[in-house]
């Protein structure tokens, strides 16, 4: 999940700053997970909250193998997988106090989502650790299918954006880009696509409908989906051009192999694209096909036209998923003693902050 934080200065003028420590201060985290007297928010903690600054907070939670602190296991009525969301619910709790108890609330835009859908092929003999992704068809890493790449969305921000308001307009997390920096009014690269669009009219009704006419979905570096929504006529079309082959078939995931993969003989390349009506169909059960959509060849034709205007602009970039970018790298993360002897207390045994 990722809880985001943005607070904007009477300009709006934003300078971001993405570690966590240099922010807030290393008893943040401390202050979330283990709040005893020592972990209190302090004005070290809040050294920054007069002016502008960027709190991106990347849970474990709720990722198997879900680690879970004692305090919350057993807590729900959903196994494991509930009690870690619980924890996960109390956590970002704690942050939204701190904000509020340091009177920021009225000018801080959070922003609470999370990167994909649950992981159908997370399992411990019976349990599911993955989560669950309701009426949406598959899940992590499967392409396109909207069990994996339907996510909430959740914003706060009192006095800017109305409350208990539902928007069910397709979005992506490439906006929150182009959202800060309108906050921010900073100017956006002009040497470059930007594919994410500013939320703010959508949140605060100034707008009924996306800025998104089409969105791409990838799986690594094989495009998968794409969709159409048509603002004409409110329908929101998509089509699979590559689906996974599910292990075992029917089973709705890849059970066996512990993952889906993108390409090669463990895909199915779809001539025509499987088509859909997200609009009347959000749980993909029923493919469309010329014998049942009047408009089936029309809505192929303008989505293959939209793939080819998107490959147009890409230009080649580093692989951030390559296998090397993707190997263990221990000179890289924390460490709680001298390298490459690191270390953890256990919960509990020491009073000593996690930095």
């Amino acid at each position: 999940m990722w809880a985001s934080v943005y607070t904007f200065t009477e300009h709006y003028a934003i300078t971001g700053n993405a570690a966590f420590d240099a922010i807030f201060g290393s008893t943040v985290l401390s202050y979330v997970t283990n709040p005893t007297p020592k972990s209190q928010p302090s004005k070290e903690v809040f050294r920054n909250k007069h002016g502008p600054f960027l709190l991106f907070v990347s849970f474990l939670h709720v990722h198997a193998p879900l680690v879970t602190t004692e305090k919350f296991r057993g807590k729900s009525r959903h196994g494991l997988c509930g009690d870690n969301v619980e924890e996960l619910d109390w956590m970002v709790g704690r942050i939204l106090d701190a904000i509020d108890k340091e009177g920021l609330k009225n000018n801080t835009f959070t922003y609470f989502t999370s990167d994909h859908g649950g992981s159908l092929e997370a399992q411990r003999q019976n349990a599911q650790l993955g989560g669950w992704n309701g009426i949406h068809k598959g899940g992590k890493g499967m392409g396109g299918w909207e069990g994996g790449i339907r996510v909430a969305g959740i914003f706060r921000w009192p006095g800017v954006l109305p409350a208990d308001t539902v928007i069910d307009e397709p979005t992506s997390h490439m906006d929150i880009y182009p959202t800060v920096a309108h906050l921010a009014a900073g100017i956006m690269p002009q040497d470059r696509v930007i594919d994410g669009q500013n939320l703010m009219p959508l949140l605060q009704g100034k707008v009924q409908l996306s800025e998104h006419e089409f969105l791409f979905h990838y799986c690594g570096l094989y495009l998968h989906e794409v969709q159409w929504h048509q603002k004409d006529s409110g329908a929101l079309w998509k089509a699979h051009h590559v689906t996974p082959i599910f292990q075992a078939e029917g089973a709705g995931a890849c059970y066996r192999r512990g993952m889906c993969h993108c390409f090669g003989k463990d895909v199915t390349h779809r001539d025509p694209p499987l088509l859909f009506d997200l609009s009347s169909d959000p749980a993909e059960t029923k493919p469309l096909s010329p014998a049942t959509e009047p408009l089936f060849d029309t809505v192929i034709s303008r989505l293959e036209r939209a793939v080819q205007e998107h490959r147009q602009t890409l230009t080649l970039v580093p692989q951030q998923l390559s296998g090397y970018n993707n190997i263990w790298k221990p000179w890289l993360q924390p460490c709680c003693g001298t390298f490459p002897f690191c270390w953890c207390d256990k919960e509990g045994d020491s009073e000593q902050e996690i930095l």
